[in-house]
């Protein structure tokens, strides 16, 4: 398995490292923060264009929800901690941020306490192009992350928490992806979900790496990791627990909701699995 680290300088190269154009010639850095010429998110995403950099001051930012369109865009947090705390506010009723652009990296963000009416809130929704989600917190939200239903979408998760997400009617998780082309998650850390999974994904390819995958005490997650309509699949590295209040006795399923992909293939290697209920459980459903 040949599984690339993270760059060294995330804030340098990452259009390099993931395929993007380079930017245009009139790209330019927009500053985020109280005291500056752009105040909010929402006006920074008004104002963007394709190329630019936003950076965002430390501070917390309420109800400052944001749809962004542009492509080839790096949004970052310059300090510890911009946190967007949702206050109730959505984009168009669907999460914090919305995003639909092209290549978009975001990066040192805390995403904490979206809801909506429907109740599946995201700290981010992702409906369209190549997401790169480096270095955040997912805290408090009805899902930490939704990627919507587009076949030739990219999810790439690096470095980020996810914490006490789910609105606790085992629909809604740490992370959801859609029939999306590809979701890579590596090098992050996974813990007390409210009754949902700790990852779900619907994608056909899954790479699974090098991350911390635990319910831990006081957690419900269902199962663990779920790819409900199979695909290619590699979960390498983990390390994996099931706490005790788990409803759900599988920590790992694979295939569950029936076939969708052409390519049906599950790969598990060099993994530790903890399962904690008290009633035993299954490792691996598939």
């Amino acid at each position: 398995f040949n599984v690339p680290l993270p760059p060294p300088n995330p804030a340098a190269g990452a259009a390099a490292q993931h395929g993007a154009v380079a930017p245009p010639a009139t790209a330019r850095r927009l500053q985020v923060g109280r005291g500056r010429a752009v105040q909010t998110l929402a006006a920074a995403a008004a104002l963007a264009q394709d190329g630019d950099t936003i950076e965002i001051d430390p501070g917390d930012y309420r109800g400052d929800v944001a749809v962004w369109r542009q492509s080839n865009l790096l949004i970052r947090g310059m300090g510890p901690r911009v946190r967007l705390i949702a206050d109730g506010a959505s984009a168009e009723g669907k999460a914090t941020w919305v995003l639909r652009g092209g290549h978009i990296t975001v990066e040192g963000i805390d995403f904490i306490g979206s809801r909506v009416a429907d109740g599946n809130g995201a700290g981010i929704r992702f409906e369209r192009g190549h997401l790169v989600v480096r270095r955040c917190l997912f805290f408090d939200n009805q899902n930490g992350i939704l990627a919507a239903s587009d076949a030739a979408a990219v999810l790439d998760v690096e470095q980020s928490e996810f914490s006490h997400n789910g609105a606790g009617d085992g629909f809604t998780h740490h992370l959801y992806a859609g029939p999306i082309r590809q979701l890579t998650v590596r090098g992050s850390y996974f813990h007390h979900a409210n009754v949902g999974h700790l990852i779900k994904s619907r994608a056909a390819s899954s790479l699974v790496a090098y991350n911390r995958l635990t319910d831990e005490v006081g957690g419900r997650a269902s199962y663990e990791l779920e790819f409900p309509n199979g695909g290619e699949v590699v979960v390498l590295g983990n390390l994996v627990q099931q706490g005790s209040q788990t409803a759900n006795s599988v920590m790992v399923s694979y295939g569950a909701e029936g076939w969708r992909w052409q390519a049906y293939r599950l790969r598990l290697a060099f993994i530790t699995l903890v399962n904690d209920h008290p009633h035993g459980g299954t490792f691996v459903r598939a």
